[in-house]
């Protein structure tokens, strides 16, 4: 009798989602899919809306990575303006964004997937979260909700607040960094490095704790797709698009972000509401890619700062003969390796004197009827496409989201653990969390609600063929 496993909800993510896990008649994992099961329509009732007023409405889409969706909407507008923006502005828009990587990472890895790994996968799920981490490990909570808590110390000494700020807007910023701020940040720099550092050390500990585990992470090879410099470094805010295969081989470079169109389908699947983007040249399914921490490491050249330099050589000595790390799990390490750049970039900035420029925003009339705006947000590329009239009122907006981006793969990240942990047999509490802990390596972003803590929900059904019941828990 083939069987149906439903984890609903997925929970330490953002949103609201589910997996099912197929079993054949012999009680073995046949298939196992991620289901995105929320329509919020942000595309769709956008339009009809100016365009001045996108980054203050888009940066609602989520709670999290409000700022990401800020600059990606703005620079969409700086396009249809036809301008280039004061170097001040790009600047200050630039720590903007590293301040998001910070507070979003920091809680990736602190409060969202250290609880699996600091008390264990099978451990009670009572206590497995934010809460049962700061009974066991207050101090590494601590330090955690302190590192976080220092990128919105940026992000609202920039936009007034540290979630949903209108701040940044077409043609530059609305306001000039304030130099009073500037040591009080400062002084933060020297724990938030050290922290990050602790943080890796942990993780380096965790990789050895959990070496049995790690293979069936989501080991496979996919495409990686991601934003570099000009020169092949790490980017985060402009640059060009570069696309590697699982072997580290470059098989795009160079590309035009406003094009993503030209090289990037999406395709719809009847069982989820997420779409499923793909590299066009390759088709669906056989396209799949990547994006966010593990595409980001994967397929810079360098990274700017040393200490963030450094970690990414160990990051890629571990690949082995591949010049490309294929499994999912170590999106963590690469995420890491990423916050410390933040901190050490974040800290460069400061330093930097055209950061405190008055001149921070171009001004200009609707010049194109189109507009392409594009970063790198924690979790992946980004893309704002907006059409407008000659008032400048959205006819089209288009989004895609770096968890769609990531949809084949973690797909395919599900159905691997599946297939080694779950027991059509035997349902343990480890085997789904394990399951669960998969996605939590691309860390999704679901919606702008916020990330679920304290007990964990958890909506078990077991249906046979014909789509009968056979049995439920709900805790």
């Amino acid at each position: 009798m083939v069987k149906t496993i439903t984890i609903e909800p997925v929970t330490r993510i953002e949103g609201h989602a589910k997996i099912t896990i197929h079993l054949d008649e012999q009680g073995t994992v046949s298939d196992a899919r991620f289901h995105v099961n929320e329509f919020r329509g942000f595309e769709k009732f956008c339009e009809g809306r100016l365009m001045w007023e996108m980054p203050g409405i888009t940066s609602r889409i989520c709670g999290i990575c409000p700022a990401s969706h800020l600059i990606a909407s703005a620079k969409a507008g700086d396009e249809i303006l036809s301008i280039r923006i004061p170097e001040t502005a790009e600047k200050l828009r630039r720590l903007m964004t590293l301040a998001q990587w910070t507070q979003s990472h920091a809680l990736s890895f602190f409060h969202l997937s250290s609880p699996d790994f600091l008390l264990g996968f099978d451990s009670d799920p009572v206590k497995r979260n934010v809460f049962g981490l700061i009974g066991e490990h207050k101090e590494f909570a601590r330090r955690g909700i302190r590192l976080r808590k220092f990128g919105q110390e940026v992000i609202e000494v920039l936009g007034g607040r540290k979630i949903h700020t209108p701040w940044a807007v077409a043609g530059g910023v609305r306001e000039a960094f304030d130099a009073t701020k500037k040591e009080h940040l400062l002084a933060w720099i020297p724990e938030a490095r050290e922290t990050v550092l602790l943080a890796l050390e942990t993780l380096k500990k965790i990789h050895e704790r959990y070496k049995a585990d790690i293979p069936n992470f989501g080991n496979f090879r996919s495409l990686f797709v991601g934003l570099v410099s000009e020169d092949g470094g790490l980017e985060y805010y402009d640059g060009t698009l570069r696309v590697m295969d699982g072997g580290g081989n470059i098989v795009a470079d160079k590309l035009d972000p406003r094009l993503y169109q030209h090289f990037l389908g999406e395709q719809s699947e009847p069982w989820s509401y997420l779409k499923f983007p793909y590299y066009r040249p390759l088709g669906y399914p056989k396209g799949m890619y990547r994006v966010g921490p593990l595409a980001r490491v994967n397929i810079c050249d360098y990274i700017e700062t040393p200490l963030a330099e450094a970690e990414r050589k160990c990051f890629k000595a571990m690949a082995g003969d591949a010049d490309a790390m294929n499994n999912s799990f170590y999106y963590h390490y690469a995420r890491l390796i990423e916050l410390l750049f933040s901190v050490e970039k974040i800290e460069q900035l400061l330093h930097d004197p055209s950061l405190f420029g008055s001149h921070i925003r171009a001004k200009a009339m609707i010049n194109r009827d189109e507009g392409v705006g594009f970063c790198e947000a924690p979790r992946g590329t980004l893309f704002h496409h907006y059409w407008v009239n000659e008032n400048g009122v959205l006819q089209k907006v288009n989004m895609l989201i770096a968890t769609a981006q990531n949809n084949l793969a973690m797909n395919r990240t599900v159905r691997q653990i599946a297939m080694h942990y779950v027991d059509g047999q035997s349902i343990a509490e480890g085997m789904l969390n394990r399951v669960e802990a998969g996605i939590r390596c691309f860390d999704p972003c679901l919606s702008c609600s916020t990330h679920a803590l304290g007990q964990m929900p958890l909506h078990l059904q077991l249906f046979d063929v014909k789509g009968i019941l056979l049995d439920e828990c709900v805790r």
